[in-house]
C-alpha cells in the first residue's frame, strides 16, 4: 500500500488512534470497576459496572462508549476474567444476570447521545441517563425471569428494588465526574 493510499484510508476512518485508545482505556476501567461487587441474597450482585458504563458514556459519547462496552463484553465472552468476581466466559451472558451485560452497549449509547445533545435539547441528558438505566433494568429483569423461571415480581424484587438507591447515587457521581473529565480530555467535545 502506498503512502497516499494509507493516508486516504486513515482520513476515511471514523475513529482516530486517540479514539481507539480512549475506548480501550474505558474498557479497562469497566473491567476494574466490575470487580467491586457485593453479593446479594437473590443472586444478582451489586457491582460498579453501571457506574463505569455511565462514566464511559458521559466522557466518550455514544459511539465510543458503546465500542468500549463491546470490547469489554467481547473480552468477557471469550473467557478473559473481566466480568464481576474475576469471571468470564459465554455462560455469563446466558445466565440470570446476562441481560444486564447484554444491555450495556445500548445503555452506553443512549446515555452518550444524551450528553452529546445536552445543549441542544433541555433535559436530554437527564432523560438519556434515566432511559439508559431503565433499559438496563428491563433487559436484565427479562433475562432473569426467563433463565430463573421466575415471575416478573420476583425479577423486579431481585434485580431492581434493592439497587434503586445505589443506582441513583452511581448515576449522579458518574455524571458529575464524567462531565468534569470530558472537559479535560484532549480530543473530546466539551
Amino acid at each position: 500500500m502506498s503512502q497516499n493510499t494509507q493516508a486516504a484510508a486513515a482520513a476515511k476512518s471514523k475513529f482516530s488512534v486517540r479514539d481507539i485508545c480512549y475506548a480501550g482505556l474505558f474498557a479497562a476501567v469497566i473491567a476494574i470497576m466490575a470487580q467491586i461487587s457485593i453479593p446479594m441474597p437473590l443472586g444478582v450482585p451489586m457491582t460498579m459496572q453501571t457506574f463505569a458504563i455511565t462514566l464511559a458514556a458521559v466522557v466518550l459519547g455514544s459511539k465510543l462508549s458503546a465500542i468500549a462496552t463491546l470490547v469489554y463484553l467481547a473480552l468477557g465472552a471469550v473467557g478473559v476474567p473481566v466480568l464481576a468476581n474475576f469471571s468470564g466466559g459465554f455462560d455469563k451472558f446466558v445466565g440470570p444476570t446476562g441481560g444486564f451485560l447484554i444491555s450495556f452497549p445500548l445503555m452506553a449509547y443512549i446515555i452518550g447521545l444524551g450528553v452529546e445533545h445536552r445543549d441542544a435539547f433541555k433535559g436530554a441528558f437527564v432523560t438519556a441517563v434515566i432511559v439508559g438505566t431503565v433499559i438496563n433494568y428491563v433487559v436484565g429483569v427479562a433475562m432473569f425471569v426467563v433463565v430463573a423461571h421466575s415471575t416478573i415480581a420476583v425479577g423486579i424484587t431481585a434485580c431492581v428494588l434493592p439497587f434503586i438507591p445505589t443506582a441513583i447515587i452511581k448515576a449522579v457521581l458518574a455524571c458529575a465526574i464524567g462531565l468534569n473529565l470530558r472537559k479535560r480530555i484532549p480530543g473530546l467535545k466539551a
